[in-house]
């Protein structure tokens, strides 16, 4: 959950993109790492893996605002994909405020959609977390490919709970922007319902 420095009027959110591997997760966090203005963000952290690597930096962004007299702080992560880094998944899930799923559209990728999603509730559950409860958006990446799903179908297995839903090319950072944006919308009004 959010951490308040009172020290630096800063809120801190931590935003996890969560997926299957080669999805797309570290393609959209480093689109956004190359797009934000050089002061106010940190370096980016790269974790390498041996298919995937996970990767985080913070930043602070101009156009949010200030939260009753606190600058609002985001911490991006991306989670490898593989079930092998299946702990490191969980430790990284720990304090997080919310959730960019993104999904391969490949049609020959729905069962890993599938199955990331699953052990995507399956760890928020160890932690005490529900999905439903969590600011959150499902990103369909890899639209431009021939062999990409409907949206609709994608939906309809994938989106249990209703959650904003966008269309992208993350290597073009198509909706890379807008995925983030959309939740942490939602983080912060949910913050602005509770209480400092």
């Amino acid at each position: 959950m959010s951490f308040i420095n009172h020290k630096t009027k800063e809120i801190h959110f931590k935003i996890v993109y969560y997926g299957p591997s080669l999805s797309g997760k570290t393609t959209n966090v480093q689109w956004i790492y190359e797009k934000t203005n050089g002061e106010n963000k940190s370096e980016i952290v790269e974790l390498p893996g041996d298919l995937e690597r996970t990767v985080f930096f913070d930043f602070l962004p101009m156009s949010i605002g200030e939260i009753r007299g606190f600058k609002a702080r985001f911490h991006l992560y991306s989670v490898p994909g593989q079930v092998v880094f299946d702990s490191s998944r969980r430790l990284i899930l720990k304090g997080l405020d919310g959730i960019i799923f993104v999904a391969d559209s490949q049609k020959e990728r729905l069962e890993e959609n599938l199955e990331s999603m699953s052990n995507l509730e399956l760890n928020l559950q160890k932690q005490g977390y529900e999905l439903k409860k969590i600011p959150h958006v499902i990103q369909y990446n890899k639209r431009e490919l021939p062999n990409s799903m409907p949206v609709p179908e994608l939906s309809k297995v994938l989106n249990k709970y209703n959650a904003a839903e966008f269309e992208a090319e993350a290597i073009r950072g198509k909706a890379v922007f807008e995925s983030l944006k959309s939740v942490s919308k939602s983080i912060i009004t949910l913050m602005k319902g509770g209480s400092l």
